[in-house]
């Protein structure tokens, strides 16, 4: 890599000198189109750039004042249809959450009420016969749950 670099200086050096110029020339031509805008430039470009939109926002027509008020009605009626969807959806929330707790309690009667009558009555007692017929049908309904003959 140094060994190029050194012939590249050599070559640069060993060159003729109108060739030189002829070069520096030719990139001067080219270059001398750009500028390095400087900070006033940037400034008043700026400043350009700020009038025109401001311009811009200017220019806009003023809203016609009857097409304003048809807008803050058109508004106001969806900001009412709003409300009374929420209020109907509130009330509705409400009326299920009062099922459940009624059915809630229901439930909650009906086991304390059970509780009570089976505490008060006492179990029938069964004879063995009894005991091994039941047991013999839950047997066979279990085989024919399962599909067994």
């Amino acid at each position: 890599m140094a060994k190029a670099n050194w012939q590249r200086k050599i070559f640069v050096f060993s060159s003729p000198q109108w060739l030189i110029e002829q070069v520096t020339t030719e990139k001067d031509q080219m270059m001398r189109g750009y500028k390095e805008p400087s900070f006033q430039d940037r400034m008043a470009i700026a400043q350009s750039a700020k009038t025109k939109a401001l311009a811009q926002l200017h220019s806009k027509a003023p809203i016609d004042p009857a097409e304003q008020a048809r807008r803050i009605a058109s508004r106001t009626a969806k900001e009412e249809a709003q409300q009374v969807k929420r209020a109907a959806a509130q009330e509705a929330k409400s009326a299920v959450q009062a099922a459940k707790e009624t059915a809630q309690r229901a439930r909650h009667d009906a086991d304390h009420l059970a509780a009570e009558t089976s505490l008060a009555a006492p179990a029938p007692v069964l004879s063995d016969a009894e005991l091994k017929s039941a047991r013999d049908l839950r047997y066979a309904a279990r085989k024919a749950r399962k599909g067994r003959s």
